[in-house]
C-alpha cells in the first residue's frame, strides 16, 4: 500500500520485530532492518531509504556518530529513538542530522503515525507556478521565496534545513500571531504535537542562527512567554 522504504536500525531484536510487524499493518512493506552501524550503512547503499529510524545505543557505534555519516548517503527523514532523554541527547540528535526524536518506550502505533504524516507532507501537491510566484513574504532583512525553496537573508540565500525552512515558512504565512510548540509541530510534523516542545525548541533556535542579527536576543522570531512564538513583521503604512 505504501511504496515508502524504511530502514530500522536498533540492536534490540524484539523492538525491530514489533516495529516490523506494525508497520506491515499499517500498509508498508519495504521496511529493512539493521542491529548495527555497520549494517545500516551497507542497507542505505543499496536501498535508498525514505525514512529512517535511528537507536543512539549501537554495540559498534553511537547512533551519534552514525547520524552524520547517514546524512551524508541520505536525505531520508531521520528520526532517533532512544532511552536518552536529557536536554544534551536531544540536541544532539537534531546536531547529528536528526529531523526528529522519540523517548523509550514508545507506541509503535506512533512511530507509524509520524512516518505517515511525514510521507504526507513529503508527497503534498506544490502550489502552481502562477501562485506560487506570489509567495515571497518579507521580514526587513529576510525573505522566504516559497517557489524557489530559498531563505534569502540580506538578499543572500542561505543554507536551512528542511524542517526549519518549513516551520519558518508556515510562520511566513501568519505574521504576528502567536503559536505555541505544539501547534507548531501539528503544523509542521503533521501529527498531535504534545510532549514535543524539544523537537520545536531546536529549530526555532536553527532559524534564529540565520534570520536574527544577535540570536541570542530575537527581534523576528520572538518568544512569548508563557504562550509561544510568533515571528513579527512590522504593519505596513
Amino acid at each position: 500500500m505504501h511504496n515508502a522504504k524504511i530502514l530500522l536500525i536498533d540492536d534490540e531484536t524484539s523492538i525491530l520485530q514489533l516495529l516490523e510487524i506494525v508497520l506491515r499493518k499499517e500498509g508498508f512493506h519495504h521496511i529493512y532492518k539493521a542491529g548495527t552501524a555497520q549494517e545500516a550503512l551497507k542497507l542505505l547503499g543499496r536501498h535508498k531509504a525514505d525514512i529512517i529510524l535511528l537507536d543512539v545505543m549501537l554495540p559498534d557505534q553511537s547512533g551519534f556518530e552514525l547520524g552524520p555519516k547517514i546524512r551524508a548517503m541520505s536525505d531520508a527523514h531521520l528520526i532517533y529513538v532512544t532511552a536518552r532523554t536529557s536536554d544534551l541527547d536531544v540536541l544532539t540528535g537534531f546536531a547529528t542530522g536528526g529531523d526528529d526524536y522519540v523517548t523509550k518506550p514508545f507506541n509503535p502505533l506512533e512511530i507509524a503515525a509520524r512516518i505517515k504524516a511525514r510521507l504526507r507532507r513529503a508527497s503534498a501537491s506544490p502550489l502552481s507556478r502562477e501562485e506560487d510566484t506570489r509567495n515571497r513574504y518579507e521580514f526587513g532583512q529576510f525573505t522566504v521565496d516559497e517557489y524557489a525553496g530559498e531563505l534569502l537573508v540580506r538578499d543572500r540565500p542561505v543554507a536551512i534545513p528542511a524542517l526549519a525552512y518549513q516551520l519558518l515558512l508556515y510562520m511566513c504565512k501568519y505574521p504576528n500571531k502567536v503559536f505555541s510548540k505544539s501547534q507548531l509541530y501539528e503544523a509542521v510534523w503533521g501529527i498531535d504535537g504534545v510532549g514535543d516542545d524539544n523537537t520545536v525548541m531546536v529549530h526555532i533556535r536553527k532559524i534564529r542562527e540565520r534570520i536574527e542579527p544577535d540570536p541570542g536576543e530575537p527581534v523576528h522570531l520572538v518568544t512569548v512567554r508563557g504562550l509561544g512564538y510568533k515571528l513579527m513583521k512590522e504593519k505596513e503604512g
